[in-house]
Parts: structure tokens; sequence; C-alpha cells
């Protein structure tokens, strides 16, 4: 059977529309509700020639990269991602915001005045570095994790260094790469409660088989429309960062989904979507001189061949 990425994520989507279950606005965290299936794989085979990014729409290639690369900067606030025009973070450092201000009444939640509002407080996140460090944090959450586990201090509310997890799997996948135990967890039960959002990407496990680097990532709980398509090429790219790095091809990326959904305010834009014709799939070349994964930039990172649909906008749901 021939392979391309939009196979395998529209099939997800047919999955939870023919046969997902509903939760109700009350029963869900964001009130919106959702209708979704729990546990689910597809597979993206050989990412180096065939890179998993959706063509039934338009997916900001480099917000991906962004994104990554502030991961594993071990960054967990926001300006550096606002400074890069990445907005996809805005929203739940805006409400914690509104929230330890008491405003979270005078600006409801998608309003006007609350879009308006946040566009203010992402201008003073730029402009200010002591805003943003002041309220720019998301806690111990995605780069803290990667970088420096289990080094959070909940009676100061500080970051220091812990457990670099990410520079552990490079060395094991390097000095042993027939081990079963090259794991990254970004799930740390007694940090989750002082970070904005725990993690949803949040197990990843690499292996070395046929002298390929694959990659296995876990994803707790799946915005399917919105963040999925994101999610399958921002690790795709990070088992070829990491594949370069450690000398190795790049082989398989496979995404396990947990709790799979979508918003109830998204089924007119995914009946949209699967109405579209699939296009050639691209590919992303790397700059072949960085060997080190705090090397790469957005320059270093180049998408080629990428000819999508039209983007298809809707609301997150925060």
């Amino acid at each position: 059977m021939s392979y391309h990425i939009d196979k395998n994520y529209h099939g997800l989507l047919k999955e939870i529309l023919d046969h997902g279950l509903f939760r109700s606005p009350e029963e869900e965290r964001t009130g919106t509700g959702t209708k979704g299936i729990f546990g689910y794989q597809y597979r993206c085979p050989n990412v180096s020639e065939q890179f998993p990014l959706i063509t039934t729409k338009k997916v900001y290639f480099k917000s991906v990269v962004t994104e990554l690369l502030w991961k594993i900067s071990g960054s967990t606030n926001i300006r550096p991602l606002v400074l890069a025009e990445n907005r996809i973070w805005n929203e739940w450092p805006f409400q914690n915001y509104l929230k330890k201000t008491n405003q979270e009444k005078d600006f409801p939640k998608y309003s006007e005045q609350w879009e308006f509002a946040m566009k203010m407080f992402v201008e003073d996140i730029k402009s200010s570095e002591d805003f943003a460090k002041k309220w720019g944090g998301l806690g111990p959450t995605y780069g803290h994790h990667f970088r420096h586990f289990s080094g959070y201090n909940p009676e100061t509310d500080t970051l220091v260094e812990g457990f670099d997890q990410l520079i552990d799997a490079i060395n094991t996948i390097r000095d042993n790469p027939g081990s079963r135990r090259i794991i990254i967890s970004l799930w740390n039960a007694t940090e989750n409660p002082y970070t904005l959002l725990p993690p949803c990407p949040c197990f990843y496990h690499f292996a070395v088989l046929g002298g390929k680097l694959h990659l296995q990532m876990y994803q707790r709980s799946c915005d399917t429309f919105l963040g999925v398509p994101f999610n399958t090429a921002q690790d795709a790219l990070f088992l070829l960062l990491v594949a370069q790095v450690c000398g190795l091809p790049a082989g398989d990326f496979i995404h396990t989904f947990g709790d799979a959904h979508i918003y109830s305010n998204h089924f007119e834009q995914v009946r949209l979507q699967l109405s579209r014709d699939s296009r050639p799939m691209p590919r992303v070349e790397l700059n072949p001189s960085i060997k080190n994964i705090d090397g790469f930039t957005p320059e270093d990172i180049k998408l080629v061949g990428y000819d999508p649909h039209p983007t298809i906008k809707a609301r997150v749901a925060v």
C-alpha cells in the first residue's frame, strides 16, 4: 500500500468522526466540547525522503521549526517565540496573566476585548524583558523537561539545573545504539501542577534498527485538527535533527495517540479538509555541517517541494 501522510491523517479524522464519543463542554477542560477516541497509531516511513507535513491544508513550517528549536534550547518562556513571530503559545500565559491580575471578568475569553488585550500583552512581552520574565513563563514544561528534568523548586517558583535528558539520549544513541532504554519523558507528575499546560507530546522512544534511527512519540492529548499535523511534522523533524548529530540516517517516525479528539467548533473545517485531494509530499534538507544539537538555527532547516492547499482557520481551545 502506498504511503502518504494525508492518508494517515485523514484516516484518524474519519475514525473520530465515525466512531468517536462525545465529551460535553462541562466534562472537558476548555469548556468547548469534543468528539474523540482513545488509542490510535500511524507510521511515517523514511522521513528523510518523505517528510510528513500534510498537504490538504497549509501548515506553517516556520512555526514548526522555531518551536522545536525553542524546546531544544530548554526555554520555557514565550519571549523567544514572540520575537520569532511564533504565536502558538500566547494564549496560555495571557490567560494566566488575566487570572493573576483579577481581570478575567473584564476580558471574557475569545471576545473582541480579549483578542485586543492579548495583542497588547504580546507587545509587552516583545518589548520588555522584565515583563516577559514575570508573565511570559509557562512553568516547568517542554524545554525544561528536555534539558533540566526535575530541576524545579516549587517553594521559590524557580527553574534550576536538572538532568539533561536530550544529551543523555544522544550520547546513548552514539555509544550504545543497541539500547532499548533511549527514552525522553516530558511527563513529571511532581512538576505538572506548576505548569500552565502539561506536555501533550510527552514520551519519546528512540531505537537504532537496520542502521537507521527511528522514533516513536506518545501524545497524551491530541487536538486532532489544529495540533496533530503540527505535532507529527515537528517530531519527525526532531528525529531528523537527532539522527544527523548522531551520524545516522533517519528512519521511521511513529505517532502514537492517547486521547485524540476534534473540538466541537472544528467539525466544519474537518469536513472541508477531508474533501481535498492530496498533493506530493515535501522533503527537508538540513545544513550538513551541524553536528551539535544546540547548533541548529532556522536557516539550517529548509523545506523543499511543499505545495499545500490553503490554510483552514480555526480557534484554539485554551
